[in-house]
């Protein structure tokens, strides 16, 4: 059979000349690439074998062999695991990622390091074979295949493949790598050697290394015996091959855990944190769980990501992906879990159903949040988890009611006490810290930073000495729409008709308000005349000291401006909503307009000052260019 030519897809080739030619400085890892692929593809046939023991009745012995020819520069790596048919060699070396390969490359930065770093990200392992190698081959045959049916798949990476069907007399998959003249030293025993031990021991199926052997010869010669040695080659296993899990911790090196994380998750950096623990009892399992130090590509992707831990029953790989064992808050942890209380045919489907896994997601939970507790001891470090998974922690109060208060401890803001936008404030942090007397919890949200900081909402909660939290995140509006309190404090919200303040609003203030809404009765009146059915209502200001006016809406029946265009940004349809103004007559441009004697003045200045409330609330107007021209005619006025 002719073999047929295929292209990459465009951005295929410029990824490979870009691992070729400048993303990798640690080259030695294309072999921990195709090791992990290789234990993959066993770890699946092995499972498939607890039901059906004729797949491997031909080679029983699952095992990862790897030879280095340095008269042809060829370094073989073979699998006897559950192998690939035409189709599948042509969809899974001929794409890169399921996310597709144009949304990957436009992530790219040309900075080397994080694009590396991505790379590790969408699972493009077998293409880090083209840092050494000028020209690959593989040979495969699948599991349920015929020995007429085996594949050949080969490319130089230069824009085009070929594959073809073969007869392929082994199960599994062997990958034959065309060294380049510049990268021999992986040629070397002892170099593949080193790189099997350095980053491939804790595999568990036996990698072996077809090595040389010195074996003593005994010969005789004139009736003297002379010793000699003989050289031999033959495959040895090289790592240990003991699950990692399976050892007490204290026997495990911190490079063993990271490098065992980075078999699993197919990531190029080290994890933040990790956890490993035994359970016995009515209970029995092991579990080892990592935080990445970066969010995977498809952190956001709530159900069809990527996301789960890997599944063993004693010991045995049964799936990967198991969504049921942890919350999707924490979709970004990483690891596995081996337990007995399951069967060995347990499916996906059932899996969700039964109550071994309703106990182990509660105890893997709280194991979990115990980590990220543990972490956020060190203040440095959090902040790198914070800025990557913050946001997804967020979803968490409001998705397990049984760890909220766990969840909401591990949260952290911005406030008012501090000049800058550091995430380090947490509410516990905030509560410690309170006014005597204060028994609410104040926050802020904005579109950003800046606007949740220069709130004229923040007037008078400033000027009292009362922190506020600000948040500027989309998912903040939602989280604090969801929860009410913290240890026994109620959220407020800044922007409040009710800012609750208690024992904080002292008598003078209250008295002095109450002459202000009488003594500017007029005022008002002029206000909602000229506004018309535009508001809700005009009232007063008891919260405004440097700005003009603001506008508040009923916290009991109408949502904010951040919730609004969270709603609709899902596609959903908001009717309009009317606001009350709060005036501050103290402020200049408030006099000035109430100084006019003409009404269609005054009505140009309450418009105005309408909608400079409504822009600092909502960062945009629904007519922006007649409110320039309005405020343009005023400035200009003779």
């Amino acid at each position: 059979m002719t073999a047929t030519v295929h292209g990459f897809q465009t951005q295929v080739t410029k990824l490979l000349d870009l691992l070729a030619n400048s993303l990798y400085s640690n080259k030695e890892v294309f072999l921990r690439e195709l090791v992990s692929n290789a234990s993959d593809a066993i770890d699946k046939l092995h499972f498939m074998s607890l039901t059906n023991q004729d797949l491997i009745k031909d080679d029983p012995n699952f095992k990862i062999q790897i030879k280095a020819d340095k008269d042809a520069k060829t370094l073989t790596i073979t699998d006897n695991g559950i192998g690939m048919t035409l189709d599948e060699a042509n969809s899974h070396l001929g794409t890169i990622a399921e996310s597709g390969t144009e949304d990957f490359m436009k992530k790219l930065t040309g900075d080397a390091k994080k694009d590396s770093q991505l790379i590790g990200q969408f699972g493009v392992g077998f293409y880090s074979s083209f840092i050494v190698a000028d020209k690959v081959t593989v040979v495969s045959r699948s599991v349920n295949a015929k020995e007429s049916e085996g594949v050949r798949w080969e490319s130089d990476g230069n824009g085009t493949f070929s594959s073809e069907n073969v007869a392929v007399p082994f199960r599994g998959t062997q990958i034959i790598l065309h060294i380049k003249d510049s990268e021999t030293e992986f040629l070397d025993t002892w170099k593949l050697r080193d790189c099997i031990t350095k980053y491939s021991d804790h595999i568990s199926t036996p990698v072996e290394l077809y090595e040389e052997k010195y074996e003593p010869v005994a010969e005789t010669k004139d009736g003297e015996e002379k010793k000699e040695t003989e050289k031999k080659f033959e495959y040895t296993q090289v790592n240990n091959a003991k699950a990692i899990w399976t050892r007490a911790p204290k026997e495990i090196t911190d490079e063993e855990y990271n490098e065992f994380y980075k078999h699993i998750s197919r990531d190029y950096q080290e994890p933040l944190a990790h956890i490993h623990n035994k359970v016995e009892g009515d209970l029995e399992y092991t579990s080892l769980l990592y935080i990445p130090k970066q969010a995977p590509w498809d952190l956001y992707n709530r159900e069809g990501g990527e996301h789960g831990l890997k599944l063993y029953v004693q010991r045995v790989f049964i799936m990967d992906k198991a969504e049921s064992f942890l919350p999707n808050y924490l979709r970004f942890i990483k690891g596995l879990v081996d337990t007995n209380a399951l069967p060995l045919n347990i499916s996906r489907e059932l899996l969700q159903e039964t109550a071994v896994t309703r106990k182990l997601k509660k105890a893997l939970t709280k194991r979990a949040l115990g980590m990220i507790s543990t972490l956020a001891k060190d203040k440095e470090k959090y902040s790198l988890f914070y800025k990557q998974f913050g946001n997804v922690l967020k979803e968490g109060p409001v998705e397990d009611y049984d760890n909220k208060d766990a969840i909401l401890k591990l949260l952290r803001y911005a406030s008012t006490n501090a000049d800058s936008s550091a995430l380090d404030v947490s509410f516990e942090d905030y509560i410690a810290r309170m006014k005597e007397g204060q028994d609410k919890i104040y926050y802020i949200t904005a579109e950003s930073y800046e606007a949740a900081k220069n709130s004229p909402y923040l007037e008078d909660l400033k000027n009292k000495g009362i922190e506020v939290l600000l948040m500027w995140e989309r998912v903040d509006e939602w989280l604090m729409g969801n929860v009410s309190e913290f240890e026994g404090k109620e959220f407020v919200c800044a922007n409040s008709q009710d800012l609750k303040l208690g024992k904080l609003a002292d008598e003078e203030t209250k008295k002095k308000q109450e002459n202000a809404a009488t003594e500017n009765k007029e005022l008002v009146e002029r206000f909602k005349k000229a506004l018309g059915d535009q508001v809700k209502d005009v009232v007063v200001s008891t919260r405004l000291v440097e700005s003009p006016s603001c506008v508040i809406s009923d916290s009991s029946r109408m949502m904010t401006m951040q919730m609004r265009r969270l709603i609709e940004a899902s596609g959903q349809t908001m009717p309009d909503e009317k606001y009350t103004l709060e005036l501050n007559p103290e402020h200049k441009l408030v006099q000035k307009a109430f100084g006019q004697t003409d009404d269609a003045r005054f009505n140009q200045y309450a418009q105005l000052i309408y909608e400079q409330a409504l822009l600092a609330d909502q960062g945009a107007l629904k007519d922006p260019s007649t409110f320039v021209k309005a405020m343009n005619a005023l400035l200009t006025e003779d």
